[in-house]
């Protein structure tokens, strides 16, 4: 991109859309009486390793939480019984999370209430073509950051 004025103006764009969007998501899955949102990301991952399940590390990586707020987020998962722990045999500093049955009940309970609420607060303000645009560029930018790791 050439011109650092419209990159500015795309990145405030994308800013403002995400904060819009996850908040009003947020509000639909609080009414829809089922579990948080940060929850339901973190148990679409872990469903989808199934029983294996992932490192808290993987867990951390793959949500948009700091890992300090991934571990009290699993923690709490965990006493709500729908996310078990256990240490990894080999070395005891780490620790992977599994999806209980519960949590993949959860999980269906919450998924169509989710995915209307992106349909409405998101899919319907783009068109197909737009949103591939946007879903390529931004997956884009994402796969760049994957080799940065924070300090």
């Amino acid at each position: 991109m050439s011109d650092p004025k419209i990159g500015l103006e795309a990145w405030r764009a994308m800013l403002l859309a995400h904060s819009a969007a996850v908040r009003a998501i947020e509000t639909d899955v609080q009414r829809g009486g089922t579990v948080p949102l940060a929850w339901y990301d973190v148990l679409l991952e872990l469903n989808a390793e199934g029983k294996k399940g992932l490192r808290m590390a993987e867990v951390a990586d793959r949500v948009v939480l700091s890992r300090t707020r991934v571990s009290r987020l699993v923690d709490e998962m965990v006493r709500a019984g729908l996310v078990t722990k256990r240490p990894e045999p080999d070395d005891r500093r780490v620790s992977w999370a599994v999806i209980t049955d519960e949590g993949v009940r959860a999980l269906r309970k919450t998924a169509p209430v989710y995915l209307r609420s992106i349909e409405r607060h998101f899919s319907a303000h783009v068109s197909d073509e737009e949103a591939a645009v946007i879903g390529k560029a931004l997956l884009r930018v994402a796969e760049s950051g994957k080799t940065v790791r924070p300090v």
